[in-house]
């Protein structure tokens, strides 16, 4: 049974996989209180900047339209002029004038054209960079232990009370008769290959047939003389079947964690290579990155890294454009496409991670009413409904969605 987590490092954003009952999650890193605060100040951090931005912008624009205003207020007034005008000289001055002014204002639409795509370029950049932090990780680490943990549990048979009792009795009913019917030899030899006597019983795949045909076996070796013993491995062979089917319908949720796994580790590498053009562009060194911001813990120093960044990426803008008056937009947006589809991809994908969680609300309301599994269902749903409190406060996918779609501005 497989989770997926996404932890941040420095270098970039690493996808771990992990099985509840093979390894254990202490070697990954501890969310704690403290680091939810630290993501908070990054979402303040990014705020900030991105609010800077907006507010120099509408400066910017509120210049361009007064400037604007006041030239076609000029041009009018020419062109009322010179109707009136009798004096050719007169006329042919006031007409270099109006063309003057036409020219001053088509200048400052250009400049206003420069102004937008500074602005979407240096959202770009600030979006980008701080998408790091931002998803980290996609489902948080405290609650996620202890809520698959509890999952393996109820997918072991072996955890429920009487099992092992029943489990020995039946093992020793296998040893002894397995040189008698095949099916037991069958059995024994499988079971006996994943050294589960008293830790775990295989209940899903193809042993199972093997597993129930022993079971089968046993029961029918039992005469009415071991009533209470009959009774006790009749339960206890339902509550195998149970676990089994459990087991079964668990394992269909656990294949979109692997399709979202699969997901995570594509967007990792689109991450990484958007990042390195940005870098490459801006004319920064990866290392330098990761010291300056990445790896920067001071909130300070990483608002006045950012800052600088923002300004380096309008510096790339204005250059642009001068070297290349035609197409100078042309590298820029091809830039700004790739960060908004990368966000917009990560949040669909913790959409589909809070969908993924909430499967496991409609598994357990199959079995928890069930009289042998439903005390295990109900520890199950407490941790479940802390492991979605978590990932709620942490993330709202469809906002995540809608301010990515509205992250650049139109001109």
């Amino acid at each position: 049974m497989k989770h997926i987590l996404l932890l941040a490092c420095a270098s970039g954003l690493i996808l771990c996989s992990t099985s509840s009952q093979a390894r254990s999650l202490n070697a990954f890193i501890q969310v704690s209180d403290t680091t939810r605060n630290d993501t908070l100040n990054d979402k303040q951090l990014k705020d900030r900047v991105l609010g800077e931005i907006q507010t120099s912008f509408d400066k910017r624009t509120k210049a361009m339209d007064s400037t604007v205003t006041n030239l076609d207020a000029r041009v009018d007034a020419l062109d009322k002029s010179i109707m009136e005008t009798k004096d050719a000289k007169e006329k042919a001055d006031k007409l270099l004038l109006r063309v003057q002014a036409l020219e001053d204002r088509q200048k400052a639409i250009d400049q206003n054209d420069l102004y937008i795509f500074q602005a979407n370029y240096q959202s770009a950049i600030v979006n980008l960079v701080s998408m790091e932090r931002e998803i980290k990780p996609l489902i948080l680490f405290n609650s996620t232990k202890s809520f698959f943990d509890l999952l393996a549990q109820a997918g072991n048979p072996m955890t429920y009370p009487g099992y092992k009792d029943f489990y020995l009795s039946f093992d020793k009913y296998m040893q002894n008769n397995r040189g008698e019917e095949t099916t037991l030899g069958v059995a024994s030899n499988v079971l006996g290959s994943f050294g589960t006597e008293t830790e775990a019983v295989p209940v899903t795949g193809p042993m199972t047939f093997a597993l129930f045909s022993g079971m089968s076996s046993y029961l029918g070796s039992l005469s009415n003389k071991h009533k209470d013993l009959r009774e006790q491995a009749e339960k206890m062979m339902m509550l195998t079947i149970k676990v089994s089917q459990f087991n079964y319908d668990q394992g269909l949720i656990e294949n979109e964690w692997a399709s979202i796994e699969a997901e995570l580790d594509n967007l990792q590498r689109l991450y990484a290579g958007d990042l390195s053009q940005v870098l490459s562009t801006l004319k920064i060194d990866p290392k330098e990155f990761a010291a300056g911001f990445a790896g920067e813990s001071d909130a300070e120093s990483r608002y006045q890294y950012l800052t600088k960044m923002r300004q380096g990426a309008a510096d790339v803008a204005a250059a642009q454009k001068e070297a290349n008056p035609k197409d100078w937009k042309q590298k820029i947006y091809y830039q700004m496409m790739d960060v908004q589809s990368l966000k917009m991809r990560f949040g669909q994908i913790t959409f589909r991670i809070s969908e993924n969680i909430s499967r496991y609300e409609n598994l357990f309301n199959k079995y928890k009413l069930d009289p042998q599994i439903g005390p295990e269902i109900e520890s199950l749903q407490t941790k479940l409904n802390e492991l979605k409190d978590t990932f709620d406060k942490a993330f709202d996918p469809l906002d995540y969605i809608s301010s990515t779609t509205k992250m650049y501005k139109v001109g």
